[in-house]
Formats: C-alpha cells, sequence, structure tokens
C-alpha cells in the first residue's frame, strides 16, 4: 500500500507594500525641519563661541592699546604748559598752570600718541573709537592694523577706587579705562586699568 508522504506547508507571508508618495514628503518634509534646526542651533553656537585665535587677537589689540593710553601723563597742565614739571602746577591745580589746563578732548591738531590721557576721548564716561586714523584701526604710529573684522571701543571715567581692592582716592586724582574689543560686532575682550595722577615734581 502506498502511503503519500506529509506535505510541507510553507507559511503564508504577509503582503508587504512599499511607502507611498504623501509619506515620502511627510518623512522629508519632518527631515528637513529638523536638520534646518541643527544647522541654525549650530551657526549661533559658532557664531557666538570664543574662538581660540580671535581671542588671542583681541587681547594682543586690547593689551597694546591699553599700554599706549596708561603710558600718557594725567597732569592738571598740559604738556605743554611751561609749568608742567614744575611741582605747585601738578601738585595743587589747574589754576598754577601757566596758560594750558588740561581739560577732557584732544587739543587741536595733536596726533597719536597723545600728550594726555584726557585726549583720547572727548567726554568722560562715553564710549569712543580713539584709534581710528582716517576710519581704519592704528596703532600708536598711526599706522594701520591689519586686522579685518575687529573694533576697539575706549572708555575714560574719573574715579575713587581703584581695582577690585576698593582703595579710595579723591574722584579728580584716578581716572578708570576700559578698552572693549570686538570682532565682527560681538564683545571678544574688555580690559580694565587704571591711571592716578602723577606730579613729577610735587613735594612728599
Amino acid at each position: 500500500m502506498y502511503i503519500e508522504p506529509p506535505r510541507l506547508h510553507r507559511p503564508t507571508l504577509a503582503r508587504q507594500r512599499g511607502i507611498s508618495f504623501v509619506e515620502l514628503i511627510i518623512f522629508m518634509v519632518i527631515i528637513g525641519v529638523g536638520l534646518a534646526g541643527i544647522l541654525s542651533a549650530m551657526n549661533l553656537t559658532t557664531r557666538t563661541s570664543a574662538d581660540p585665535l580671535v581671542r588671542k587677537q583681541a587681547l594682543m589689540l586690547a593689551e597694546g592699546l591699553m599700554e599706549e593710553v596708561q603710558l600718557a601723563r594725567f597732569t592738571f597742565c598740559d604738556a605743554t604748559d611751561a609749568r608742567v614739571e614744575e611741582a605747585k602746577a601738578p601738585a595743587l591745580g589747574g589754576e598754577n598752570c601757566a596758560s594750558l589746563v588740561e581739560n577732557v578732548g584732544n587739543e587741536a591738531g595733536a596726533t597719536r600718541p597723545f600728550d594726555n590721557v584726557n585726549d583720547y576721548v572727548a567726554a568722560y564716561g562715553a564710549p569712543s573709537a580713539a584709534f581710528l586714523n582716517a576710519g581704519r584701526l592704528s596703532d600708536a604710529a598711526g599706522q594701520e592694523i591689519a586686522l579685518p573684522g575687529y573694533t576697539v571701543m575706549l572708555t575714560v571715567t574719573p574715579t575713587g577706587a581703584l581695582g577690585p581692592v576698593g582703595r579710595q582716592v579723591p574722584q579728580t586724582e584716578a581716572l578708570a579705562i576700559r578698552i572693549a574689543v570686538y570682532f565682527n560686532n560681538v564683545e571678544s575682550v574688555v580690559l580694565e586699568g587704571y591711571r592716578v595722577r602723577y606730579a613729577p615734581n610735587a613735594p612728599p
């Protein structure tokens, strides 16, 4: 007697199909929106992050220009006054100057480096683009500083407190100097210093 071997039944495969055109469009829109958000965040982070090279160049600018300002005199009489180096004029006040009392603002015709800290700004407490020559950032000799994208603002303010220790002096005797360096209009470095009035031959 012939016995038919059992038949092997293959499992029925579920019917498969691809994605539809509508699903593809929705997928592309979702991915596009997500990528746009990620790229926007990366762009913002890159623009506002502290690039080491940018910070190093900004610090170099700030230190060099701060040194220039701090090396200027801070006396009652203008440097060209006949009594600027005498004891009484610098020590006792501007009324002892022979003719030229030193006030805030540059004298006509003067060029950098100026002879007094006051000459670098037109008014106290107001940021000033004090280091431009023909509209371009320049050094003390008037030579252009070839660093495109950088802007430097100087603020000079009378102060009675010197530095973080808060040492008190008469407000007319000290100036706070603030130099802010910007790269592409974003503040990169701020440097602060002080200049105390100096009487070269004042009695002890």
